[in-house]
């Protein structure tokens, strides 16, 4: 969302499982985002920081300009950083990956079958939301295709997005990464994995 603003930003990374007391001074839950502004002024979580972002820097608005499109768009955003997150993100990413980097041992099969099985399910109903819409929440891109890319881009990086079970899901996906504010996104790597050939690729 920053880079979509054209606003200038540092990235750092937190390793929340470590606690550090600093970090904790500033986002007493200890979670990840936490935006610091240049003025000190500290917004903690994703959701609140985009609200917050749109509101600071409305020049390029992502919540939509009427209320429907702004409650669609809260609505599929709650859906993705909610629901997909927890069904999904949360199985696959946490059991694969997050789990053996915080030590806390091997992946749990039945997590892991609850996540594909959710996988497929909300991509299928994203396919349905980019096949009936221009964008996902109506006529103009708004956060709700961010938090949804969001999601996928970490499913994608570790290999595990099926992209076969939705042909509109997998079009309106390639228009994200072509967007000049995703580059930093696909540019990213994780010490100690390997990305797939694909996920960098625009026309994958």
């Amino acid at each position: 969302m920053l880079a979509e603003k054209r606003l200038p930003f540092e990235l750092r990374t937190e390793k929340v499982w470590e606690r550090r007391e600093h970090y904790l001074e500033l986002n007493p839950a200890g979670t990840v985002p936490t935006l610091v502004e240049d003025t000190g002024l500290v917004v903690a979580d994703s959701g609140v920081i985009c609200e917050y972002l749109d509101e600071a820097y409305p020049d390029t608005p992502l919540l939509g300009r009427t209320l429907a499109e702004r409650v669609e768009a809260r609505r599929l955003v709650a859906w993705f950083d909610g629901k997909f997150a927890a069904e999904t993100t949360r199985n696959l990413l946490g059991e694969k990956v997050l789990k053996r980097m915080a030590g806390r041992g091997n992946p749990d099969a039945a997590a892991l079958r609850a996540g594909y099985i959710g996988l497929r399910y909300h991509l299928e109903y994203l396919g349905w939301l980019a096949e009936t819409r221009k964008w996902l929440a109506g006529s103009a891109i708004t956060l709700a295709d961010f938090a949804a890319a969001a999601q996928l881009s970490c499913l994608d990086f570790i290999g595990v997005v099926d992209w076969s079970v939705s042909e509109a899901a997998r079009d309106w996906y390639a228009r994200m990464k072509s967007r000049p504010s995703f580059r930093g996104v696909l540019a990213d790597r994780v010490p100690g994995l390997s990305a797939p050939q694909h996920y960098a690729d625009l026309d994958f």
